[in-house]
């Protein structure tokens, strides 16, 4: 088949195959995506976790924030530093903000960029539970 010894079909798609970072080819190969920028280091917690534990976790990130997930990984909120006493038991979806704006992988940075309002000062969610974050946002002088 056209000269190639092995040939497979990647069958989740191209899209998938952007999202994960792997190399690619055609007119604009090293077009920025999001993917590329993207860190997967936050905190991540469930909705029924402690907030005194979350905030706890969160004093050892980069991040002042934990993004809320459920148990598959969907990204449900974001929580907030600022929003947690530390001696609180309660749960700390009682306090994250529901529905981030999110991005996926594969989308250009450029139209992230320019995305108004923009989703955080500090960082924006990526699908597949990562973030972008702060520096992109003053490289691309939108911060």
């Amino acid at each position: 088949m056209l000269g190639f010894a092995e040939v497979y079909d990647y069958e989740p798609g191209k899209v998938d195959w952007l999202a994960h970072n792997l190399p690619v080819e055609g007119e604009r190969p090293a077009a920025p995506i999001i993917g590329r920028v993207m860190r997967d280091d936050a905190v991540l917690c469930r909705p029924t976790e402690r907030i005194a534990d979350v905030l706890e976790s969160i004093k050892r990130s980069p991040y002042p924030f934990a993004l809320v997930t459920s148990d598959d990984r969907t990204l449900l909120g974001r929580a907030p530093s600022s929003a947690l006493d530390p001696a609180s038991d309660r749960p700390v979806w009682d306090v994250a903000e529901p529905g981030p704006k999110t991005f996926r992988p594969h989308v250009p940075a450029e139209k992230v960029a320019g995305a108004e309002p923009l989703p955080s000062r500090n960082s924006c969610p990526v699908t597949f539970i990562a973030i972008i974050p702060r520096f992109f946002f003053f490289a691309s002088g939108k911060a």
